[in-house]
C-alpha cells in the first residue's frame, strides 16, 4: 500500500511558483516522503508552508506524511487546506478519503472518492476504496455498482470478484459468492486471496476437506499468513483431526504469537488429548489478552482441578459465578472442588444452589442473570449431540454455557479477503517479488527480530576506531528513517562540518561526513557535490565512490518513478474547468546510459577495494535492474565466493536465475537465503515451485 500511494501520489509534478531555494527545498522534502522518511519530509514542508502558504503542493504531501505517521485528523485538515488552494487535485480527496476511513468517517470518504471519480473516472484505486466503504456502510447495491464500473474499467481485476464475493455472503448467497471466488481463482491463480476466500465458503457449506484442499493452496502462496493456519485447522477439527488442527495453530501462533483465536482453541484441543497443563498456558495468554474471558477463566479452572491444583480451581470458579450466579457447570464443578479439599458445608451450599435453579428452571421463572445480554439458542454442549455448527462459536458471543466451544471469527473479519488499500495487516499480503535493497554506508539501522550476519570490513572499522565520526559507520540496506531529534542532530552537524571544512578544506573525512549528513537529510544534490570533493582531494578514498554511486542510484529511481507516473497522468482527462497545469507535461525518461556514472563509481570501489563485496552486489543490482542478467549473476556469483553468508546475495541470485528460467538454481539460491534469515524467501519458493509442478 504505501509504495503505491507514494508513486501514484507523492511523483505528481509540482506547481511552484517560488524562488529557487523553495524549489530545492520543495524537491528534498519530496525526496525525504518518498523515502519514507516522514518525520524529516515534514519538517521540510513546514519551510516551504511558511514561505509560501498560498501553494497546496506542501499541503498536501505533508498530510501524506502524516497519514503515514498514523496522524489521521492532521492529515485531514492538511487535505482540507490543500483542496481550499487548488479544489482540481485528485490525490488530496484520496488521502483525505483514506484518513476519513481511519476515523470511521465512511459518509465523508465516500463523499471524496465521488468528487475524485468526477476528475479520474478510470482510477481503479478510487472505485476500490468507493466500493469498500459502501460496503462497510451496509450499502450492498451502491457497492455493486461501484464493482460494476471497476468491471467495465478492468475486467481481471481479481479483487473485484473477491469484494463482490464478500457482498452475496453478506447477503447470505452462498452460490452467487462462491462464482466471484471461483473467478478469481481463474483470473489471479498463483494469489492466495482468491483460494482463502472459497475455502470459507466450502466450510459453511460443510464441504471440509475441499476448504481444507483450498487452505493448502493459500498457504503454498503465502506461507507466512497465520490467518490461513487458524482457517485449515478449524476445517480439520470439523473432520475430527484435532492434531492436524493443534499443529496449525502450533504454526499460526509461530507466525503471530498474540492471536487470540489461536490460543483460546489450542487451549481447548490440548485439554482434549490430555495435554492439560500446556492447555493451561493457553487460556492464561488469553487472559493475558482479555482478563475478563469469563470461558477462558472456567476452562482454566476445569484444567487446575484435573492437575490438582484445586484452589486454583475454585478461584476460577467464584470468579466466573460471582458474574454468571447461576450458571449450573461453574456451581457443579465447584462443588466437586470442595469436596475434594473436604469442605463439605461450601459443596454442599452450591449444590442446593443448583437444586433451586432446576427448581425454578421448570417453574419456568425469568432467570436472566446467568447468560449475555447477547445470548440466544440452544445451550445444550453434549459433545455427541453437537453438529458441526453447534461446537462453534463467534468471537463476540459471550454466553458462558458455550465454553467449551471453538471460537471462530465473526462475520466482518472473516469474509474480508480482498486487498484493502486501507486495511489488514502486512502479514496478510502476498509477497512482492523483488530484489533485495542496495546497502549503503550509515549510522542507522533498522531493527529486525531475525538477526542476520554482521556487515564489516577491515576499512571502515578503521574509519570507525579513528573516532572522528560522530557515531559508528554501518554497512547496511536496512536503512531506518530518522526520528526529529536525529533529524536535528544532523542539521547542526553539516553546520559544524562547514565550518571545519572552511578552515580545512582538504580534509577528505570532514568532507565525507558533511556529505553522509546530506545524504541522511535527502538533500541528495550536496551530498553528491561533497562526495564528489572527496574523491577531488584524495581519489584512493573508495567509500566516497560508493556513497556517490548509491546516492546518484536513487536519484535515478525517483527520476525513473517521476517519469513513469507523469507519462501516465498525461492520458488521463482533465476534469472541465480545471486549471491547466505540468501534470500532463512528459518526464525525461531514465535510460540505461543514465546509470553509467553509477557502474563507473561501482568500478572504481571495486579497483580500489577488490574485497569490498558490497561493491559487488551493488553493482549487481544495478545490472539487473538494466536487465543484464548475466552481468548481474557473475557480480553476485563473487559476493558470495568473498561472503559465503551473505543472504541478500543468495537471495538476489535466486531470482536473477528465475528472471532467466533457472527455477531449480534460483530455489536452491532462496533455500540458502531463507536458511540464513530472509523469511520472504519461503514465500518465493513456495511459489515457483508449484508453478513447476
Amino acid at each position: 500500500m504505501r509504495r503505491r500511494i507514494l508513486t501514484t501520489l507523492l511523483l505528481l509534478p509540482t506547481l511552484l511558483c517560488a524562488q529557487i531555494n523553495t524549489e530545492r527545498v520543495m524537491t528534498i522534502a519530496r525526496n525525504a516522503l518518498y523515502f519514507e522518511d516522514y518525520v524529516l519530509s515534514i519538517q521540510y514542508f513546514n519551510q516551504v508552508i511558511s514561505a509560501r502558504p498560498y501553494l497546496y503542493e506542501p499541503y498536501f504531501y505533508r498530510a501524506l506524511a502524516k497519514f503515514y505517521l498514523e496522524d489521521f485528523r492532521g492529515a485531514e485538515l492538511d487535505c482540507n487546506e490543500a483542496i481550499r488552494r487548488n479544489p482540481f487535485v485528485v490525490g488530496a480527496y484520496q488521502i483525505r478519503g483514506l484518513s476519513r476511513i481511519q476515523q470511521a468517517d465512511y459518509q465523508g470518504a465516500i463523499s471524496d472518492y465521488q468528487t475524485a471519480i468526477k476528475y479520474a473516472p478510470e482510477n481503479l484505486t478510487l472505485w476500490h476504496n468507493l466500493a469498500l466503504c459502501h460496503i462497510q456502510n451496509e450499502d450492498y447495491t451502491e457497492a455493486c455498482n461501484d464493482l460494476d464500473s471497476i468491471s467495465r474499467i478492468s475486467p481481471r481485476y481479481m479483487q473485484a470478484y473477491l469484494m463482490r464475493g464478500e457482498v452475496e455472503m453478506r447477503r447470505k448467497d452462498t452460490l452467487a459468492a462462491l462464482q466471484n471466488f471461483e473467478h478469481a481463482i481463474e483470473i489471479s491463480p498463483y494469489e492466495a486471496g482468491g483460494w482463502s476466500a472459497r475455502a470459507m465458503v466450502r466450510i459453511w457449506q460443510s464441504d471440509y476437506a475441499g476448504a481444507e484442499s483450498d487452505l493448502d493452496q493459500a498457504i503454498r502462496l503465502s506461507v507466512q499468513n497465520a490467518g490461513h493456519y487458524i482457517n485449515r485447522a478449524l476445517a480439520r477439527f470439523y473432520q475430527s483431526n484435532l492434531r492436524g488442527a493443534m499443529s496449525d495453530y502450533d504454526i499460526a501462533l509461530d507466525i503471530d504469537p498474540n492471536n487470540f483465536i489461536g490460543h483460546y482453541n489450542r487451549g481447548l484441543l490440548r485439554a482434549q488429548v490430555g495435554d492439560d497443563n500446556r492447555a493451561i498456558e493457553d487460556f492464561d495468554f488469553v487472559l493475558q489478552i482479555e482478563p475478563d474471558n469469563m470461558m477462558a477463566i472456567f476452562n482454566r479452572g476445569v484444567l487446575r482441578a484435573q492437575t490438582g491444583d484445586l484452589q486454583g480451581a475454585i478461584n476460577d470458579y467464584s470468579r466466573v459465578i460471582e458474574q454468571y450466579p447461576n450458571f449450573i457447570a461453574g456451581l457443579y464443578q465447584r462443588a466437586d472442588a470442595y469436596k475434594q479439599l473436604g469442605d463439605k458445608r461450601a459443596a454442599a451450599r452450591d449444590e442446593n444452589r443448583i437444586t433451586q435453579i432446576q427448581l425454578d428452571r421448570l417453574n419456568n421463572r425469568n432467570l436472566n442473570a446467568n447468560v449475555a445480554d447477547n445470548d440466544t439458542g440452544d445451550e445444550d454442549t453434549a459433545d455427541d449431540a453437537q453438529t458441526a455448527d453447534e461446537r462453534t462459536r463467534k468471537k463476540s458471543d459471550k454466553n458462558v454455557e458455550n465454553y467449551r466451544k471453538i471460537v471462530i471469527a465473526d462475520d466482518d473479519e472473516s469474509t474480508q479477503r480482498y486487498t484493502s488499500s486501507y486495511r489488514g495487516r502486512v502479514q496478510d499480503r502476498n509477497v512482492v517479488i523483488k530484489l533485495e535493497p542496495m546497502y549503503v554506508i550509515s549510522y542507522y539501522e533498522k531493527y529486525s527480530e531475525v538477526k542476520r550476519s554482521v556487515h564489516f570490513h577491515h576499512f571502515i572499522d578503521e574509519l570507525n576506531r579513528s573516532g572522528l565520526f560522530p557515531s559508528m559507520l554501518r554497512i547496511t540496506n536496512a536503512e531506518s528513517p530518522l526520528s526529529e531529534e536525529q533529524v536535528n542532530t544532523h542539521f547542526a552537524l553539516i553546520d559544524q562540518h562547514s565550518l571545519d571544512i572552511a578552515n580545512d578544506e582538504q580534509s577528505v573525512v570532514k568532507r565525507f561526513m558533511r556529505g553522509l549528513d546530506f545524504y541522511l537529510v535527502q538533500d541528495f544534490d550536496s551530498s553528491i557535490d561533497d562526495f564528489t570533493e572527496c574523491t577531488l582531494i584524495d581519489d584512493t578514498f573508495f567509500p566516497a565512490y560508493f556513497m556517490r554511486a548509491l546516492v546518484k542510484c536513487k536519484q535515478l529511481e525517483y527520476r525513473k518513478a517521476e517519469a513513469s507516473m507523469s507519462n501516465e497522468n498525461s492520458h488521463t482527462p482533465t476534469a472541465p474547468g480545471a486549471p491547466t497545469t505540468p501534470t500532463t507535461r512528459k518526464k525525461e525518461e531514465v535510460t540505461a546510459i543514465d546509470y553509467d556514472i553509477v557502474i563507473s563509481d561501482l568500478d572504481h570501489v571495486i579497483s580500489l577495494a577488490p574485497d569490498f563485496v558490497y561493491a559487488y552486489y551493488n553493482r549487481g543490482n544495478v545490472a539487473s535492474l538494466l536487465k543484464d542478467y548475466r552481468a548481474a549473476l557473475a557480480d553476485y556469483d563473487r559476493a558470495i565466493e568473498l561472503n559465503p553468508m551473505f543472504a541478500e546475495a543468495y537471495f538476489n541470485r535466486g531470482l536473477t536465475n528465475i528472471f532467466l528460467g533457472n527455477n531449480k538454481q534460483g530455489v536452491s539460491d532462496l533455500s540458502k537465503a531463507g536458511e540464513l534469515g530472509i523469511v520472504e524467501a519461503y514465500n518465493v519458493i513456495k511459489r515457483f515451485t508449484d508453478r513447476n509442478e
